[in-house]
């Protein structure tokens, strides 16, 4: 019973440990962010999605939204139900929300870039941060949500060509 209870605390000790490792390895990357976050210093995390795209031969894209915007919701939702278009977004390009919001406006990142008429916004940047398009995500659009076949259209239209 006693190596029975060592096995059980190893087991559970080295797992809290690799877990905790993985968490802070993800902690020092700013291009992994799952919403839009009016604290966050969107010209270093430009900064390093640009350091990131340089290193695995990726595109970039900027998503430009807030919490507030429930089209922003709704594309976020087009990724959840749609596994395999969320993995192919992120096996091909670095995506990065940029936060629009009373809050933050990002009005300095974000005067580097053609005017937004609406959010979300797209920002295609290659792998130098060079902006390669900016897209209307009203183009995704499709009844109350946004069209899986435009989008991965899209992302296609954009992808890195080996």
């Amino acid at each position: 019973m006693k190596s029975l209870l060592a096995v059980v605390l190893i087991v559970f000790f080295s797992t809290g440990f690799l877990f905790s490792q993985s968490k802070k390895e993800s902690d020092k990357t700013a291009v992994k962010i799952d919403k839009f976050d009016p604290s966050r210093n969107a010209a270093k995390d430009i900064e390093n999605a640009i350091k990131e795209a340089t290193k695995t031969h990726k595109r970039i894209i900027l998503d430009v939204g807030g919490e507030w915007c429930i089209w922003c919701h709704r594309l976020d939702t087009l990724f959840i139900k749609n596994p395999d278009l969320y993995k192919y977004m992120n096996e091909h390009f670095v995506y990065l929300k940029v936060n629009m919001s009373p809050e933050n406006r990002n009005k300095e990142v974000l005067s580097k870039y053609p005017p937004i008429p609406g959010y979300p916004h797209w920002f295609v940047l290659d792998s130098d941060g060079k902006l390669l398009k900016s897209e209307s995500s009203g183009e995704f659009e499709e009844g109350k949500g946004h069209s899986p076949k435009k989008v991965m259209a899209f992302l296609k239209g954009w992808t890195i060509k080996s």
